[in-house]
């Protein structure tokens, strides 16, 4: 038997897991989960892995086969890969759900070329991976071994898929790139596009530089297309680049909300939209400034402000003028071409479009630069909204050249598994692998195909670590989502992944004798950027979560006191560190919750192609942790900010925020609502992202809606930049 010849009908697993979704007795059958689980390892994959007489044979099978890297082997002596695979053996690695073993056999482990055979467990994933980044150092090799295998940390999706492999894409999850205002860099930003969505993930494209639909070109009045064609060019493009059909092509159009094409751009997403400009895949993001959130207060007349103009009169593109510091001059000023509407419409169109679409994505751009700590701005993100590191311009010529070499965005993620690595027993330890390993992906990225995405690789250095099973932890630790025992836990957990990081990237700039270009400019150098941390006590609060973290060594303000004299005198290496992206089916092989986000149900219902539907139980799911999964569509949504703007006080770039809302909203939810409609209106989206915009947040990615038809829109399945 093979898996060509595996007859899906006749398989018991399938079966078995749909019962967890059918009570017994008024009680969810769990153990139904396990008897799924243990009957796809027997049914499924031991029938159907590729055995060997020892691991000289497997080693040897796999590189004369061009499966493994041959380089990634022939770094460490084969005794030290005989003692990294018993001790990978011997931690006795078992998947905890159906789904988990499934998914990873799906979608991860290495087949033969005509598919009918497994040639890798997760333990051997995890080893390659572990060699891989590593680099020939035996040690770091064990650490990370031992940090994957019992799951504390989570390499990204295409970095765990392709670490290791002879036939491989490359490691990196996603892109953000900019366009200036004309054609020759329009060109090479739709080359670069194509050139990113085939080797990597989803690819972000800020295009408020273009002068808007009827502007002037060299002096013919209305000659200008505007924003919106470039975006159908972009989605066909992506549509056209799709990683040879193995991922699909994805990326976001960004465009600050006071371009005076603003209105179209929404229109490309709207249900009733002309064939000629809607958008069916790409995504829409807008950066916001603090102005726009003024005139909002005020119920004020809103102008929105020429591309070509404003650059003309400031001698700089558009994304790089302060708008809230320019606006009054901006609106004075006579040679700047300008459109008036009311602040409130548009505040009421994102609305209605996030009802109908989920977009766009709202980047608080005043916001994140002022928590910025490095030299130069943020003007923009990426597909999933949580990478924000400063860009520069580049200018090309006509031969598509750039004769000034700016700085584009490329993003290496891995996360954090906030359960397991609470249970580690050196925090300190688990978080410097980490940093190591992501830090290899950023050295050793061939970006050249797009050189304004690889100098800014090479200059920052950038990662982000991030975190999955939040809500998992709260449950495991009988803590409602977003009380006061979870807001702590989560300053908590934060704080020491900010300290660690550092820390970790403060040794390694020791180490090479090299930090992050533009080091010298930045808060770090100054010491400015610890100063809330070492003249603020930020212990927990709790007992419950003092208790939690008796283990660890919380950093005290002496600790931060240290760290801070020795980055300022040795430097980081890493520009950036830390970044919330969303997780998607590397949380279910994790058996975590998703992100920061609390669950939707607590038997989750997966769609799977081919298949039809898969049945996965909330992790640590018990009679005890019940009360405490409850679902996002029914938690106030002010919770779900309390709890991201506690963590990103802590995080230097973003995170992936999602909001989740019935159409029909639970009654007594929001007190606003008491004594009007319990239909969610433009008014509910309007409070709530002002509220989180007053908490400090930088970003909202997606407003998912479950409609009364139970049915859930505005979803984005990214598997492009997800974890």
């Amino acid at each position: 038997m093979s898996l060509s010849t595996l007859d899906t009908n006749k398989v018991t697993y399938f079966d078995l897991n749909n019962q967890v979704n059918i009570p017994l007795n008024g009680s969810i059958q769990l153990q139904k989960d396990d008897e799924a689980l243990a009957a796809f390892i027997a049914e499924n994959v031991q029938p159907n892995t590729k055995s060997f007489s020892s691991l000289a044979d497997r080693v040897s099978y796999m590189l004369t086969n061009d499966f493994w890297d041959a380089k990634t082997i022939e770094q460490y002596d084969f005794t030290f890969i005989e003692r990294l695979f018993k001790f990978l053996a011997d931690a006795n690695f078992q998947f905890k759900s159906f789904m988990a073993a499934y998914k990873f056999y799906a979608q991860y482990a290495l087949k033969t070329n005509d598919g009918d055979w497994y040639l890798e467990s997760y333990t051997d994933r995890v080893a390659i991976n572990a060699l891989f980044y590593a680099a020939g150092d035996e040690k770091l090799a064990l650490q990370l071994a031992d940090e994957m295998v019992h799951q504390r940390y989570q390499p990204a999706t295409p970095s765990f898929l392709n670490a290791g492999r002879s036939r491989r894409g490359e490691l990196v999850s996603c892109f953000i790139l900019q366009s200036t205002d004309d054609m020759n860099s329009i060109g090479r930003t739709i080359n670069s596009a194509l050139q990113l969505s085939k080797i990597g993930g989803g690819v972000g494209i800020n295009l408020s530089n273009l002068r808007e639909a009827g502007s002037t070109i060299k002096g013919i009045a209305n000659a200008a297309s505007g924003v919106v064609p470039v975006m159908k060019l972009l989605e066909d493009s992506f549509s056209y680049s799709n990683q040879m059909g193995q991922r699909n092509g994805a990326g976001v159009a960004y465009l600050s909300i006071f371009h005076p094409d603003i209105m179209e751009f929404f229109a490309t997403k709207k249900e009733n939209a002309d064939e000629k400009i809607r958008v069916k895949t790409l995504s829409l993001g807008i950066t916001v400034p603090d102005k726009f959130y003024d005139l909002i207060r005020w119920n004020a007349d809103m102008f929105l402000f020429s591309p070509y103009d404003v650059e003309r009169e400031y001698g700089q593109p558009f994304n790089y003028v302060d708008i809230t510091a320019e606006y009054d001059n901006m609106v004075a000023n006579e040679n700047i071409r300008k459109k008036k509407v009311r602040a409130r419409d548009i505040e009421n169109e994102i609305s209605k479009l996030q009802q109908e679409s989920g977009y766009p994505y709202i980047i608080n751009i005043d916001t994140v630069n002022r928590a910025n700590p490095i030299a130069g701005k943020v003007i923009s993100s990426n597909l999933c909204s949580e990478i924000l590191q400063v860009q520069r311009p580049s200018t090309i010529n006509n031969r598509q050249e750039y004769t000034i070499l700016g700085t584009d965005v490329s993003c290496n993620l891995g996360s954090t598994n906030i359960v397991n690595l609470m249970e580690t027993p050196d925090f300190e330890q688990s978080v410097t692998a980490m940093v190591k390993a992501l830090t290899f992906v950023s050295n050793s990225s061939q970006l050249d195909i797009v050189p304004s995405v690889q100098n800014g690789n090479n200059e920052l250095h950038a990662i982000g670590l991030g975190a999955m099973g939040l809500h998992a932890f709260f449950a495991k630790n009988q803590m409602m989502y977003g009380d006061a025992e979870a807001l702590d836990f989560t300053n908590a957990y934060f704080l020491m992944l900010n300290y660690y990081t550092l820390k970790a990237s403060n040794q390694i700039a020791i180490e090479r004798g090299e930090s992050f270009v533009g080091f010298a400019d930045s808060d770090y150098a100054s010491g400015s950027y610890f100063d809330k941390y070492v003249e603020q006590d930020w212990q927990p609060k709790t007992a419950k979560v003092q208790a939690i973290f008796a283990k660890h060594h919380f950093p005290d303000q002496a600790d931060w006191a240290a760290l801070k004299a020795s980055i300022m005198e040795h430097g980081i290496y890493n520009a950036y560190r830390m970044a919330i992206a969303p997780t998607g089916s590397i949380s279910y092989i994790n058996d975590a919750t998703a992100s920061l986000q609390p669950i939707v149900n607590r038997i989750e219902e997966r769609q799977e192609k081919k298949i039809g539907k898969i049945y996965y139980p909330a992790p640590y799911l018990s009679n005890e942790t019940l009360p405490y999964y409850q679902s996002a569509y029914d938690i106030d949504m002010r919770r779900v900010v309390d709890v991201y703007a506690t963590a990103q006080q802590h995080i230097d770039q973003g995170m992936a925020m999602t909001f989740f809302m019935r159409a029909t909203l639970p009654a007594d939810l929001y007190e606003w609502k008491i004594g009007h409609t319990n239909k969610m209106t433009t008014r509910d989206l309007n409070i709530l992202r002002l509220y989180a915009y007053n908490k400090g947040v930088k970003s909202i990615y997606y407003v998912r809606t479950y409609t009364d038809d139970m049915e859930e829109f505005g979803v984005n399945e990214c598997e492009s930049c997800s974890i």
